[in-house]
């Protein structure tokens, strides 16, 4: 099939790179000339695993092109995915001014029946919104418009597009469907669904599953919280919820909350969504709570431990995106740690793998990058570990105590073994589990 997508964002690159992995044939558009010319160069812009791979064999076989004519690329497609930014306005409602000003473009250039497509995250009637956009200079006959919600975690998102638990289609037109069953039938030959619905449920649905996994993750963190003053494990009371089939395991880790592209404008967007409807969605205003609290948890134990003094004392940092295998810092944890303790006087030196170079954009020369996890503790009083990056895991913790002044770690991601910290000799505070001295 002859495909466009418009935005080669996160979604949108991970979509047109592996629709052209089927065989389609796709263009992904782009108003940033320097990023289509890298693109066209065979640079990929973001960090995913595998994606490389596959972006590198579709362009060198010429099925995914990159282009700033967006005239151009409808002229080609039969099928148009829009996945542009829909970051949240000032009220927290989805900003949909890239959406509906593609519609409006997209209304003076289509000449053949098309599939347009709604692949960003977007509130309950916004496809109908881009039709009526549509709408003002096409005849209906030549489009319809589709919601077809990204499923993808980052980290392991091109995986997740090709292997998807499911397919969530929302149409009212059986020609759209018949083409969208088509293109989606070679991910789902192991027997996974393709689920048709109204496009207002399919538009519901997207939120509906990230606002209920935000509110796993802030359950969590409340549970770890009051595990630390009741004296008890979180992981051991982790392990006895999760199986139970009725839970499962899955989004029951404790941590400093959750961050990222899509959990937090999500339930945000959600919440407005139910406030513009005057309900009052008491749950999604708890768990946006609960996380403004727990993402400044690990600063809360540092300035404990410290008696709020935190002047001329320096942090080492393991991890900076908001979480491992990427590289986006997006409502990222870190940020905020690192925010709270400069405000507080401290010195920052921190490492990521693949991270630095979008933190650097933020932080310039305030805090030191590090070339690796172990130069990061060079002189530092404490470490603090905010993202469970796999080189992290099992680390030389006799190199860590000859690095760092004190043997003192606080880990927001439970990485070690209470007993093993213990025998290491560290001071080691974790999240809902009790401290080791």
């Amino acid at each position: 099939m002859k495909i466009a997508v418009v935005g080669t964002g996160y979604v949108g690159l991970v979509t047109g790179t592996c629709f052209a992995e089927t065989g389609n044939d796709v263009i992904c558009v782009d108003i940033d000339a320097a990023k289509v010319e890298k693109m066209r160069n065979g640079e990929v812009p973001i960090y995913e695993p595998d994606l490389d791979v596959l972006f590198e064999r579709n362009q060198r076989q010429g099925r995914l092109k990159f282009t700033t004519d967006l005239k151009s690329a409808v002229d080609h497609a039969d099928v148009i995915f829009l996945a542009l930014p829909t970051p949240p306005g000032a009220d927290g409602s989805a900003d949909l001014r890239f959406i509906l000003g593609v519609a409006k473009d997209l209304s003076g250039m289509i000449s053949h029946y098309t599939v347009v497509v709604d692949k960003s995250t977007v509130p309950v009637g916004t496809a109908e919104r881009v039709h009526e956009a549509l709408a003002k200079n096409l005849d209906e006959s030549l489009f319809d418009v589709v919601s077809n919600p990204e499923f993808l975690r980052e980290g392991v998102a091109v995986d997740d597009f090709l292997k998807p638990d499911r397919v969530v289609i929302g149409t009212n037109s059986e020609k759209a469907e018949e083409v969208m069953r088509r293109l989606y039938e070679p991910f789902v030959r192991s027997g996974n669904p393709i689920i048709f619905m109204d496009i207002r449920s399919a538009e519901m649905t997207k939120y509906a599953a990230n606002s209920y996994l935000a509110t796993r993750i802030s359950f969590m963190n409340e549970i770890a919280n009051l595990c630390e003053e009741v004296g008890a494990d979180v992981d051991a009371v982790r392990k006895g919820m999760g199986s139970d089939s009725r839970i499962g395991k899955r989004f029951l880790f404790p941590g400093v909350g959750y961050g990222g592209s899509c959990f937090p404008k999500d339930v945000q967007a959600l919440a407005r969504t139910a406030g513009q409807n005057d309900y009052d969605f008491q749950i999604l205003n708890a768990v946006m709570a609960v996380n403004d609290r727990q993402r400044l948890r690990i600063a809360d134990k540092i300035e404990a431990y410290y008696g709020d003094d935190l002047k001329g004392k320096t942090i080492a940092l393991w991890g900076l995106a908001f979480k491992p295998n990427t590289d986006d810092i997006r409502e990222a944890p870190a940020l905020y740690t690192i925010d709270r303790l400069l405000a507080a006087g401290a010195n920052v030196r921190a490492y990521d793998p693949e991270a630095m170079d979008n933190v650097k954009e933020l932080y310039g020369d305030k805090i030191t990058f590090c070339e690796d996890q172990y130069a990061a503790l060079e002189g530092a009083d404490a470490l603090a570990i905010v993202t469970e990056w796999s080189a992290f895991r099992t680390p030389d913790f006799g190199r860590m105590q000859e690095a760092l002044n004190h043997s003192v770690i606080f880990d927001g991601r439970n990485l070690y073994d209470l007993r093993r910290m213990v025998e290491a000799g560290f001071y080691y505070d974790s999240i809902g589990r009790g401290v080791v001295k």
